[in-house]
């Protein structure tokens, strides 16, 4: 069912085309990462763009199909640039979306009483808390001249959480097992 209200209907289109555009600009910044010798940062990048790709499908499920006459407009970075520059724009990005973009959409979805879209948010917001620590050590190596030490990484598919190194048993964020959780 689509959502009812006008503004949580605009914020989660909004969120769409945001998450849309950093998939596929990390999918990007990976292939860049991987030119530069940064193969665990490459693996990063795909693994998030994967959890993104998550969090677009979320939005647009809670869309409800309704998209004629929709305007999505997503603002960030995605020139090409070193992979220490493309990890500072997608920090900026992620720390757009945990203190800026994702809290007013949640209280908006909250006030509104529109429960798909308000887990839609919430499931997001903690996965994109996350990515931006990541990011930020991924960035901290790669300033050093050095790729970001990982063995794995792991998406929960319903949700986006990432993990690095295992699974757990469910997923904090969803309750999803961890047989569900796709591996980079």
């Amino acid at each position: 069912m689509a959502v009812k209200n006008a503004m949580t209907s605009d914020f989660l289109h909004s969120a769409y085309g945001g998450e849309s555009m950093a998939h596929m600009r990390y999918l990007i910044w990976g292939d860049m990462a991987k030119k530069e010798g940064f193969q665990n940062i490459a693996k990063l990048f795909e693994a998030i763009a994967y959890a993104e790709r998550v969090h677009a499908g979320n939005h647009f499920k809670e869309i409800g199909g309704d998209t004629v006459d929709a305007t999505i407009t997503a603002g960030a970075v995605f020139g090409p640039g070193k992979t220490v520059d493309n990890l500072q724009g997608a920090i900026d990005g992620e720390l757009h979306e945990v203190n800026q973009m994702y809290p007013v959409y949640l209280n908006a979805a909250e006030f509104q009483n529109e429960a798909g879209a308000k887990r839609s948010f919430y499931y997001a917001l903690e996965a994109e808390k996350i990515h931006a620590d990541l990011f930020a050590k991924a960035q901290a190596a790669a300033k050093e001249g050095s790729d970001f030490e990982l063995k794995n990484i792991y998406i929960c598919p319903v949700c986006g959480h990432t993990v690095l190194d295992g699974a757990p048993d469910n997923c904090p964020v969803c309750g999803a097992k961890k047989e569900m959780y796709k591996e980079f």
